[in-house]
This record gives C-alpha cells, sequence and structure tokens, in this order.
C-alpha cells in the first residue's frame, strides 16, 4: 500500500470507526455484527483505495459501503422471515403489540445511544469501559489495556463477551428513560472521560494528542448535560472536559513535542472553553445542594484552579492539594494519590510528596504506569537528587508506549544528567 493510503486508512480508522459503526447498529440494532460490517467496509477501503486513490470525503465512503452491507443483511433477514412466513400462513397470526408513545427526552444521536447500549446493566462495569472504549472510542485493545491497567488478554475477553451478551440478552440500540437512565449514568460518565483522557494525552502512537476524541467526548458530555440538568456530575464531568480542552492549543510546541502544564503559554488558553467550564461548574454546585460533591465536580474545581491562575507559581495549590485530599475520600485510587502529590509538592515542598510517591511504590496497577517515576524523577530532580532523577525519567521513558512522551522524558533524563 502506498504511503498516503495507508496513512489515509489509519487516520479514517481511528476518527470515523465509532460513527460508522453507531450509524450501522442503528441499522442492524446488533453493536456486534455493526462493528463486523464496518470492519468489512473497512477492508475494502484497503482494497480499494491505493488502487483508486482516497476519496475526498473517506469517512462518507466508509459510512456508504458499510450501510450498504448493512442493507444487504437486512434484506436477507426479510427474505428468510417472508419464507418463513409462507410455511406458517395458515398458523393463527398473533396480534402486534401496541407502539410505544415517543419520549420527549429522547435523543436522536447514534453516538450516544451506542454509549447508552454499551453500558447497559447486564454487562459488568469493566466490560462496558472496554467496550464503549473501543466502539466509540475506536481505541485498540493494547491502548484499552494501558487506560484501564489491566492486562491485554483480559480487556479481549471482556470486548468478546460484552457482545455475545448484548447479542444474546436482545438489548435495544436506545437511550433510555427514567430510572434506567439514571442507572447508566455512572459508566456512561467514566466511558466519556476515559474517552477524553485517551484524545488529551495518547497511550501510544506519534501524536501527543489525539483532538477528535477530546471532542467526541466533550460533545456527549454537553448533549447529556443538556439532556440531564439536575444531574450535578454530569455539569461537573462537562465543565471538567471544558477546562481541560482549554489547554489544547498550548499542550503542544510548533514541532508536536509535549509542554508541560507549568511551561505553557496561558494566553493560549482558550478564554470561552473557559468561561463554558465555570458556568458548568456553577450549575453543578447549584444542582448539588445538600448533598456529597462527587468526584467529576472536585476534578472540575481542580481544573478550575488551574484554569484561572495567571501563572503556575500563583496557583492555589493548597486548595488543590485540598481537593484532591476530598477526591481520594470519594474515589479512592492511586492515580488520585499520585496527583495529589504533586499538589503537596507545590504548595509543601518537594520532601514530603516525595515520601507520598515512594509509597505508592508496591502499588500494583502503577508498576508500569510511566507517570509514577515521571513524577518522583521531577521531585528528586528538585532536591538535587539528579542522578536517581535520571534514571527515573529513562525508566519513565521505557514505560511509554507515545513517542513524543518518551522523546519528552529523555530529554529530561539528559537535562538531568547536565545539570
Amino acid at each position: 500500500m502506498e504511503a498516503q493510503p495507508a496513512a489515509a486508512f489509519e487516520t479514517v480508522f481511528r476518527l470515523e470507526s465509532p460513527r460508522v459503526i453507531a450509524g450501522v447498529a442503528r441499522l442492524v440494532r446488533d453493536v456486534g455484527i455493526a462493528e463486523e460490517l464496518t470492519q468489512d467496509a473497512l477492508v475494502a477501503a484497503l482494497e480499494q483505495w491505493p488502487r483508486d486513490g482516497v476519496p475526498d470525503n473517506p469517512g462518507a465512503w466508509l459510512m456508504t459501503t458499510a450501510r450498504r452491507r448493512a442493507v444487504d443483511l437486512i434484506r436477507r433477514r426479510e427474505t428468510y422471515a417472508r419464507k418463513l412466513a409462507e410455511i406458517g400462513r395458515d398458523l393463527p397470526v398473533a396480534a402486534p403489540p401496541p407502539e410505544e408513545p415517543g419520549d420527549p427526552e429522547d435523543i436522536d444521536d447514534d453516538l450516544l445511544r451506542l454509549v447508552f447500549t454499551a453500558c447497559h446493566p447486564v454487562l459488568s462495569a469493566e466490560a462496558r469501559i472496554a467496550l464503549t472504549l473501543r466502539l466509540l472510542g475506536g481505541l485498540t485493545t493494547p491502548e484499552i489495556a494501558r487506560a484501564c491497567l489491566v492486562p491485554e488478554p483480559t480487556v479481549a475477553q471482556r470486548i468478546v463477551r460484552a457482545k455475545r451478551t448484548l447479542a444474546r440478552k436482545n438489548v435495544a440500540f436506545e437511550v433510555p428513560y427514567g430510572p434506567d437512565r439514571a442507572a447508566r449514568l455512572g459508566s456512561v460518565l467514566e466511558v466519556i472521560y476515559l474517552i477524553f483522557n485517551e484524545g488529551y494525552a495518547a497511550t501510544a502512537g506519534d501524536d501527543w494528542l489525539r483532538p477528535a476524541l477530546c471532542e467526541d467526548a466533550l460533545r456527549l458530555a454537553r448533549v447529556l448535560s443538556a439532556l440531564m440538568p439536575k444531574e450535578p456530575e454530569v455539569h461537573g464531568l462537562a465543565a471538567l472536559l471544558e477546562f481541560q480542552s482549554s489547554r489544547t492549543a498550548a499542550r503542544t510546541a510548533p514541532d508536536g513535542e509535549p509542554v508541560l502544564l507549568r511551561d505553557q503559554n496561558r494566553h493560549r488558553w482558550n478564554r470561552l472553553l473557559i468561561a463554558r467550564g465555570i458556568t458548568a461548574l456553577g450549575h453543578a454546585h447549584a444542582a448539588t445542594g445538600s448533598a456529597t460533591t462527587g468526584p467529576y465536580v472536585l476534578q472540575a474545581a481542580i481544573a478550575a484552579c488551574h484554569a484561572t491562575a495567571r501563572t503556575y507559581e500563583e496557583t492555589d495549590w493548597p486548595r488543590i492539594a485540598t481537593l484532591y485530599g476530598l477526591l481520594a475520600a470519594r474515589a479512592p485510587s492511586p492515580v488520585v494519590e499520585l496527583n495529589r502529590a504533586v499538589a503537596v509538592s507545590m504548595a509543601e515542598g518537594p520532601a514530603p510528596a516525595l515520601a507520598l510517591v515512594d509509597a505508592l511504590a508496591a502499588e500494583p496497577a502503577l508498576r508500569d504506569y510511566h507517570l509514577l517515576p515521571s513524577v518522583r524523577g521531577d521531585l528528586l530532580l528538585r532536591l538535587d537528587r539528579t542522578a536517581e532523577a535520571r534514571e527515573e525519567f529513562e525508566r519513565a521513558a521505557s514505560l511509554t508506549r507515545n513517542a513524543r512522551e518518551s522523546a519528552l522524558l529523555r530529554r529530561r533524563a539528559r537535562e538531568a544528567e547536565a545539570r
């Protein structure tokens, strides 16, 4: 395959396959079959694009090809059904069930239907996340394993079993309403958050950012917040993603290299998105009332501290450390503790933060997590323990699968050695 079609195919696979799967699933009502038909369309692209050239709108080409295959499949089913009807035409015919009235809150959004379908309670929480990241996020099995901090074979088994379960249980391709919608909301929010994170800092590949994933996640969060105005966590997630998205333009240098938060040009932060985040956070606080503040609202509050600070040094680090402490109590996680350690390092100094990081060294979930040695290297560097810092940066570089991030960490290792 020529370089141009190969590159275009990879791009389309990443960006368009979730939309194609969602659009086809609305026709065939089965996410497993929809994924297979989308893969058939991708195979057709591999065969035709090198020969005929990349189409002007490759996403539309894929959608059209996959839908044609879906229509062919439906026609074959209908032919089979007609034959069965002819065989049993003399049997008593049952009256059709009454049509259900339309719901005023129904959402005409295939991607959102796909999220709620994949987050059906017949699946375990882990299976819901893995399946939706695969179908909606377009992530590969290794990327999902990395995002979820579990082995690749485990993720592969979860995805296969989840699709089989949805088909066996005949789960409808729909956005539920009422209590059913509320029951699935936690998994939906978690999946949208993970999709955004994969776009915000890609686990693998040559690019640190995958903006299309961030845009899809942010759009879904906005749709949910309009749909569920009384849910504080929905507004909290929307606020968090607005704040995080506001930094996108400043997070990479012209050559694509990552720019750390402390080195970013804050004049390049998107003030409109920051304003939207502040508004969404206000809605979250108003909806919370006397209830306990949820993890997404707390994370949004942390992001607001960064977004409203004029400089890295003027950031309200004591408040951020306090918020991370609340978040750790509300949603315990070694990653949250690692982030809290960073805030403590800025509020109280690197020494107490290093003690917190060292206490996380035995956490199984962080064994291959590159940010643990990266944070530790930064703390050691601030304590002038440069040789140890260099080793930590090199270890972090060896653990990440993202080329840009690896290059940044190796550069930091060289700078530590030079000091």
